[in-house]
């Protein structure tokens, strides 16, 4: 007995230090967490607080948003503006046309663009590498230089103002072809071969063996999609001239120039409670859509494709 108390006893002094040593090693390590939650904290609060300001706003009179503009606080709970704005703007026809683009064009590139890309990553055709070249160059056009070519060929086959003009151009683009290929490079060979064993055809290859090892990659593809469709402002604006046709961001920007024309019998004030409400129902789809999908957006992401 008196040799493990003896024992313990000696012990003790070097227990001691090496938890000296583990939490002077640590405290640099801690003093860097507090410094970099603080930067964090930071910029969530000059994100989010221009968001939250326009939702609160919206629910704002006039002229209360007129006497504290960056104020915080709702004295008056609202409904006015969204009443007025639904009473006075056909929205829901924008998002009505945002919807049927986005179904379509997102289906488009959600099913050709990773067939392009298996077809890069994985057949061997003579021309491959200068073709993926060319589809690489492309990324390389500013977008605002191919508007006018793109326009003339929509007139000549008369889609001005029309789903087709939406929807198809644009819908395989070079940078989804590039992202699906390089997260289908990195599929294993020697599956396709097991598949080739047992008879699968190459669309049989890619369905039943790489479809379901690049999900991720192809979740992130499709919210990346989703984004950009859903806040395309430039093409829509060009190819739409009816009302009936405008997508949801031309609706709003059309609201915002009729109300900066000062429309008869609408108040400044007024005006832009009704222009924040519009902009709060348009930053909801979006938004839920992030808070719902942002594991499988950030997974995609940084999966960097499938290890063999």
């Amino acid at each position: 007995m008196a040799n493990r108390i003896e024992s313990r006893i000696e012990h003790i002094p070097a227990q001691s230090r090496s938890v000296t040593h583990a939490i002077h090693r640590r405290f640099p390590v801690k003093a860097a967490d507090i410094l970099c939650y603080v930067f964090l904290l930071v910029v969530v609060v000059l994100s989010l607080y221009p968001l939250y300001w326009m939702i609160t706003s919206s629910f704002k009179p006039g002229d209360e948003i007129a006497t504290a503009p960056l104020s915080l606080d709702i004295h008056t709970l609202s409904f006015n503006n969204y009443a007025a704005l639904l009473s006075s703007v056909p929205i829901w026809v924008g998002f009505q046309n945002t919807l049927i683009v986005l179904i379509c064009k997102g289906a488009l590139t959600l099913f050709f663009c990773p067939l392009a890309g298996f077809a890069f990553a994985k057949f061997h055709f003579r021309g491959r590498d200068a073709l993926f070249t060319l589809v690489l160059a492309t990324l390389m056009l500013p977008p605002i230089v191919m508007l006018v070519p793109l326009l003339l060929e929509m007139g000549s086959l008369d889609w001005v103002n029309t789903y087709q003009a939406l929807i198809l151009p644009g819908a395989i683009g070079a940078f989804s072809i590039f992202w699906m290929r390089q997260q289908i490079a990195e599929v294993p060979n020697e599956l396709l071969d097991a598949g080739r064993i047992d008879g699968c055809t190459s669309f049989a290859l890619y369905w039943r063996i790489v479809l379901p090892l690049i999900q991720p990659a192809l979740a992130a593809l499709a919210i990346l999609t989703f984004l950009d469709i859903y806040n395309d402002f430039v093409w829509p604006v060009i190819v739409t001239n009816t009302d009936d046709m405008q997508t949801l961001q031309v609706m709003l920007s059309a609201l915002a120039t009729q109300i900066n024309n000062a429309q008869p019998g609408m108040t400044g004030h007024d005006a832009w409670g009704e222009i924040l409400a519009a902009s709060t129902l348009a930053t909801l789809p979006v938004l839920i859509l992030f808070i719902v999908l942002q594991r499988q957006f950030i997974r995609g992401i940084l999966s960097g494709g499938v290890k063999g």
